[in-house]
């Protein structure tokens, strides 16, 4: 099976300055997060899978598909949500929606039909004759993913789809986009700076820094196998503590005022520190309990002298 986005050592140059420097990677999930902090390149790399920016050098595939050889093809398999507004606010929301659906390549009246659905699908089939320029913030970025979906597109694209949102229209949008994730045949790119978005509703992640790689994991993987951390605060503790609990497998780093870091080996549980801690008369005060998170993968990249285009 053709990944959902490969990059082979794509480049991009824009304004005569190198804004992506060769991305190589493969990305296989249904539902695929991108990440990176301001100006990493994520904007780019979307505009240029959706033809909108010629590589100058490498090439990249959405859905097997060459960007360049087959860019009308694929404008009709993909559906953008973009991060900022792109209404005629005089315009109608059902004549917004049908006049994009007409554009990604449906005959007017399975548009009109397909956009009756879409706005219906989202909640917002009461407001679909209303003027575009009334809508709330929340309507807004609802119209803006109806239009998106409208066509039936096998690849989403959306890019910062919960942006600006008050909690429970985020609810509600993330929830929407976790359906559609379980339909068959559709896939997802979401670009995000809200990682728990991302964490929420996405199998992989590709992370950029300065236009390079930083980080391509798979989540699910990272989940089964990620460590566990302990942050304790211990009296008593001798540097045997210490000891004893590397015996049995973990890493541990004792820093000032008596706590400790401790990370906890696959077969070794909680039970077991206190079990020796018990032993050597220790008593712990405080004792917190985490896994990696998306954010630890994040910050991690974040930290790297060197990027890369590996996995962690």
């Amino acid at each position: 099976m053709d990944p959902t986005i490969e990059l082979r050592g794509l480049d991009v140059h824009l304004g005569g300055r190198k804004i992506l420097h060769g991305l190589d990677g493969a990305l296989h999930s249904r539902a695929i997060g991108l990440l990176g902090p301001n100006g990493a390149g994520k904007s780019t790399l979307i505009q240029t899978l959706l033809g909108f920016h010629r590589p100058s050098a490498g090439s990249a595939r959405v859905l097997g598909l060459d960007i360049r050889r087959d860019a009308g093809r694929l404008r009709s398999l993909v559906g953008y949500m973009p991060e900022n507004e792109a209404f005629i606010a005089r315009m109608t929301g059902i004549r917004f929606v049908r006049y994009m659906a007409e554009l990604s390549g449906l005959p007017p009246d399975l548009a009109l039909e397909r956009a009756h659905q879409a706005f219906i699908y989202v909640g917002l089939g009461e407001a679909r004759y209303r003027l575009l320029g009334t809508y709330s913030l929340g309507m807004k970025q609802l119209a803006k993913l109806a239009q998106a979906i409208a066509h039936g597109p096998r690849l989403l694209i959306l890019d910062e789809p919960t942006n600006a949102l008050d909690p429970p229209a985020r609810k509600r949008l993330i929830a929407l986009i976790r359906e559609i994730r379980e339909a068959p045949d559709t896939h997802l790119l979401i670009s995000s700076h809200l990682l728990h978005d991302v964490e929420e509703t996405c199998d992989e992640v590709l992370i950029l820094r300065e236009g390079r790689i930083a980080a391509l994991c798979n989540l699910d993987e990272e989940r089964r196998s990620n460590r566990r951390f302990l942050e304790m605060e211990a009296i008593g503790a001798e540097p045997s503590f210490c000891a004893a609990l590397q015996a049995l497998g973990c890493e541990c780093a004792a820093s000032a005022e008596a706590r400790f870091k401790v990370v906890l080996p696959q077969g070794v549980e909680i039970r077991d520190v206190y079990r020796v801690a018990d032993e050597r008369g220790v008593r712990i005060r405080r004792l917190n309990h985490r896994r990696d998170s998306l954010e630890d993968i994040f910050l991690n990249a974040m930290r790297q002298e060197g990027v890369s285009s590996g996995r962690l």
